[in-house]
């Protein structure tokens, strides 16, 4: 009961003076606003980047051909063709290692009717759609013997069904052209989304290794790929993968010690590990900058508590001397200050939860806005709330009934 009175004794004094009050918890609508916007956003991308790591597979290698040097000019990895197919089909046979899916990639222009695009077509094998986890939309993807024949057969990516196709055309047993030869498509891949690196995964046309060698792009060197994905069995292969899939390529290579690879393995889920691990560093980051205005709205808070109590120092006397104990001025004023912070806080994330909205509305970005970020900063205002208003608290409940009464 007594505290029921105090609240409603601080509902009364925050009401008499509502601009002073509505200005102080300005401070906290800002700070938890911010926060909220600034944590939706940094959610969001991580939400993005997680995503991206799902649509490329689980524990994934590339292995990429070996680099040149030419007049003088060093070339990067992947531009000397040093892979083989029998490299893969070698690497496929290793204890720690689930699949190996060797890739000839090549850009061609693709015609149907009277629509042209142009596209990367990766030749590969079916064993690519385990290894990155690519699900069909429709239609099937080709097989071993379609391999084996070289067929002229084709699984498309959204985009570039997109851009072909009429809407509401079915593209699988339909044929294409690509770069002036006569494809079927077979299916249609579902949809990827962007990779980490901002490109378009569902931009893309799958065909067959050998069909790529032979009669799409050429085969200056019989046999060789461009770079081959590799996928651990587990988790806790991906060292030995790593380490079997190295000594393997240099005892195939003819590499003595001491001398350089013609080839290098890339731990394409560490990469994504760290990434997702900036993008939590970001929303972090995010999160602890706009923190800051919470801190500026908690000063105001002891600032007009600290006005409040002096203002207030004759009714303080007062209440002592006719019986309230120190502790109960100290409660009152801290329901005070803790008021204004929650009404602050419910405000600023309303306001916060709209500004994501809009964000999401009007630009093309994602925004997160988890329940656990709303109470988080809800939970920092409040405590915010309560530090800052200690000091003036415990100011009021000391002062002596004789001195207040006195004070002028």
């Amino acid at each position: 009961m007594i505290v029921g009175d105090l609240f409603r004794e601080s509902w009364r004094a925050l009401g008499a003076n509502r601009m002073r009050s509505a200005l102080t918890m300005l401070g906290m609508v800002i700070g938890v606003g911010a926060v909220v916007l600034m944590m939706a956003i940094g959610q969001g991308a991580q939400y993005m980047v997680n995503k991206s790591i799902e649509s490329m597979g689980s524990n994934l290698f590339i292995v990429l051909s070996g680099a040149t040097t030419s007049g003088g000019l060093r070339f990067g990895a992947g531009s000397t063709p040093t892979l083989t197919l029998n490299d893969a089909n070698a690497i496929a046979e290793l204890p720690a290692v689930g699949a190996v899916a060797p890739v000839a990639p090549g850009t061609a222009q693709i015609v149907y009717g009277p629509n042209n695009w142009s596209t990367v077509v990766h030749g590969t094998t079916p064993s690519y759609f385990k290894i990155r986890d690519w699900q069909i939309g429709s239609g099937t993807i080709f097989g071993d013997a379609d391999v084996r024949s070289a067929a002229r057969v084709a699984v498309l990516g959204e985009t570039v069904v997109k851009n072909l196709f009429p809407p509401g055309v079915n593209p699988v047993g339909k044929t294409i052209r690509i770069s002036n030869a006569p494809y079927q498509v077979i299916g249609v891949l579902a949809p990827k989304g962007q990779s980490l690196d901002g490109r378009d995964q569902d931009d893309t046309i799958l065909v067959p290794v050998t069909t790529a060698q032979r009669k799409l792009f050429g085969d200056q060197f019989p046999g060789t790929v461009r770079f081959m994905m590799a996928q651990a069995r587990s988790a806790a292969d991906m060292k030995r993968a790593e380490s079997e899939m190295e000594n393997l390529l240099r005892q195939r290579h003819h590499i003595s010690a001491g001398e350089e690879d013609d080839f290098s393995i890339r731990n394409l889920t560490a990469l994504a590990k760290t990434a997702s691990s900036a993008a939590g560093a970001l929303s972090f980051m995010l999160g602890a900058i706009a923190s800051i205005s919470l801190l500026v709205g908690g000063i105001g808070i002891m600032n007009i508590m600290l006005v409040s109590v002096t203002e207030r120092t004759r009714e303080i006397g007062i209440r002592m001397a006719i019986g309230a104990r120190s502790r109960d001025v100290l409660t009152q004023f801290l329901l005070e200050a803790l008021s204004l912070s929650i009404l602050g806080s419910l405000a600023g994330v309303l306001i916060g939860v709209g500004l994501a909205w809009m964000v999401t509305r009007f630009v093309p970005m994602t925004v997160v806005v988890t329940a656990w970020a709303i109470g988080l900063a809800f939970a920092v205002a409040a405590g915010i709330g309560i530090f800052f208003g200690l000091y003036p608290a415990r100011k009021a409940a000391r002062l002596k009934p004789i001195e207040a009464l006195r004070y002028e």
